[in-house]
């Protein structure tokens, strides 16, 4: 089994003024991505005091998320959030911004530190529990909800009423790029899912999954 004791942080080594130059020159995207954080900074940090979410410690947005929280909802996220919302801000190219959604009165989505995601949507109809140091590759979408009801009649009288159920992604978790993370899962610790898994049952800790529906292949290391 793999080694899943958590590793402290450590901040990355600063640049000197000359590294910093050179690095510029030789990825110049990189420093237009910056420039352009920079520059957005303000309209980051009113568009989550206006969500009524706290601004935390260390965060780097590249591009303005879509943040869609109900006011008596909670949206609570950690230290050292990274979110890439602009095509030029990842390779792969996210479709979109990334949306978080917290949709209804007592519904939560609870982020620990260390979270980067690139595109896609998490969407809270319920609980949504995610750990810290958990990456989530371009264009995922993690929810915990149907979103509508399967039965034609009930469509018809709660269009919006369909089945929900909590998702706990644990500590250190990788979901690669094009996931879909269907409700009522369970992603233990240190697991890793494979790019465009459909994950409809829970992967235990330190274990590889993918396809769709995502099966177990084998333990990380």
């Amino acid at each position: 089994m793999p080694n899943l004791a958590p590793a402290p942080h450590s901040p990355p080594p600063r640049l000197t003024p000359l590294e910093a130059v050179r690095l510029a020159l030789e990825t110049p995207w990189k420093a237009v991505n910056e420039v352009e954080r920079l520059l957005l900074l303000p309209l980051a940090r009113f568009g989550f005091a206006w969500a009524g979410v706290a601004w935390g410690a260390g965060w780097k947005l590249y591009g303005l998320p879509i943040i869609q929280k109900h006011r008596r909802g909670v949206l609570r996220i950690g230290a050292r959030l990274e979110l890439r919302s602009t095509a030029r801000s990842n390779p792969l190219g996210p479709h979109r911004p990334v949306i978080l959604s917290v949709r209804r009165p007592g519904a939560a989505l609870i982020i620990g530190d260390d979270f980067g995601m690139t595109g896609g949507s998490i969407v809270a109809e319920e609980r949504i529990t995610i750990g810290n140091r958990v990456a989530v590759g371009a264009n995922t979408i993690i929810a915990d909800t149907d979103f509508h009801p399967l039965d034609p009649a009930e469509r018809r009288l709660a269009p919006l009423n369909g089945a929900t159920a909590p998702i706990v992604i644990e500590d250190d978790v990788f979901i690669g790029m094009q996931c879909l993370i269907l409700k009522g899962v369970t992603l233990g610790r240190g697991c890793v899912i494979g790019a465009g898994s459909v994950v409809t049952r829970d992967v235990p800790a330190g274990m590889i999954a993918a396809g769709n529906p995502a099966r177990v292949i084998r333990p990380v290391s």
